[in-house]
């Protein structure tokens, strides 16, 4: 481990120190607490990207983007889990539609940029499959967020069993989650020629495990002081969940992602933040559904009509741009304007 990195998880033990000492001591104010839990929280992100990428080392790009996803997204799922148990339905729904969105657009916009800018002919290559993949598992999950959308909006008789309806789509898309990913990690090859780990793995894995444990605390101290800071800084609880929760939850693709673009390492940055985009929208989303049975607010499919377009626009725009294995700058700027018009529509948001 580098020195540099030595600093890093040294900052991050005290992030999440302080975020720690700001949610229990009295006196001290709701919005630095915020301010200090989300750092705490894109700290320990990237302290999971660190470990995983260092175990990831010893496999294929498609193992270790997955690893890296599932690792990732543990923040998220603890912010939406806590965010449910207090009531804050806007909050849990934004938070998940923004991690899709800011992953499918933001990053892996920043992602196109970076890689293109390294390769020579300014074009970005990858392999095709798994963004026609991850396309196909977005638009799934978006066909029936649009059903329950247009059967709330309508008054229908299928509105009114929502709930039923969300649970059996959750168990349906998770079985093609399944089937996908046996044969995602079963065709994505063996280990690739990259740096060897500068990480014991008995050292990663007990930074993941110590990571993942902080996280859902720092989860917990992010949602208790979120509602203070909505009201504080005049934002809406729309804009909390799609831009701020979102971005800070999913730090491992926002920083991973980027780097490994930026060192050329266009088939690994892809799946990173493909997997994280394919994982939310199949697979955690609907995982969140079924155990939101045992918390006190009960997720459902049934998102604002505002946020089942930008689901479908997004999938539409990903597939077209990625769907060919190739991508420019131009590309990867048109992704980042579209985050850009959404965060903007959600800031006006109730």
């Amino acid at each position: 481990m580098s020195r540099t990195e030595r600093y890093v998880l040294g900052g991050v033990a005290l992030a999440t120190v302080l975020a720690g000492v700001a949610r229990y001591a009295s006196g001290i104010s709701e919005v630095l607490a915020f301010v200090l839990a989300t750092i705490a929280l894109a700290g320990l992100a990237w302290v999971v990207a660190f470990a995983t990428e260092q175990l990831g080392e010893r496999f294929g790009p498609a193992a270790t983007g997955f690893m890296q996803s599932t690792l990732g997204n543990l923040p998220e799922f603890f912010v939406v889990l806590f965010a449910l148990n207090a009531g804050q339905l806007i909050v849990a729904q934004t938070a998940i539609i923004g991690s899709i969105l800011a992953n499918a657009l933001l990053v892996l916009g920043l992602v196109i940029v970076a890689g293109s800018n390294h390769a020579r002919d300014g074009v970005m290559r990858f392999s095709p499959r798994l963004p026609n993949d991850t396309a196909t598992l977005l638009l799934l999950s978006t066909f029936i967020i649009l059903l329950a959308a247009l059967a709330v909006g309508s008054h229908d008789l299928a509105s009114h069993h929502i709930r039923t309806i969300s649970i059996v789509g959750a168990v349906a898309i998770l079985v093609v989650y399944g089937a996908w990913l046996r044969q995602y990690l079963t065709g994505g090859g063996g280990p690739g020629p990259e740096a060897a780990p500068r990480l014991a793995p008995v050292a990663a894995i007990v930074l993941l495990v110590v990571a993942g444990t902080a996280s859902a605390f720092v989860s917990d101290w992010l949602v208790h002081a979120l509602q203070q800071t909505i009201h504080k800084l005049h934002i809406s609880q729309a804009f909390a969940g799609l831009v701020i929760v979102a971005i800070a939850g999913n730090a491992v693709e926002n920083v991973t992602g980027i780097v490994l673009a930026a060192k050329g390492r266009s088939e690994l940055a892809i799946s990173v933040v493909k997997n994280s985009v394919a994982q939310i929208a199949a697979f955690l989303y609907p995982v969140l559904i079924l155990v939101s049975l045992l918390t006190t607010t009960t997720l459902t499919f049934a998102l604002s009509p505002v946020y089942a377009g930008a689901l479908f626009g997004t999938a539409l725009i990903i597939w077209q741009i990625t769907g060919d294995g190739e991508a420019t700058v131009f590309e990867g700027t048109a992704l980042i304007a579209a985050y850009v018009i959404l965060a903007t529509v959600a800031a006006f948001e109730a």
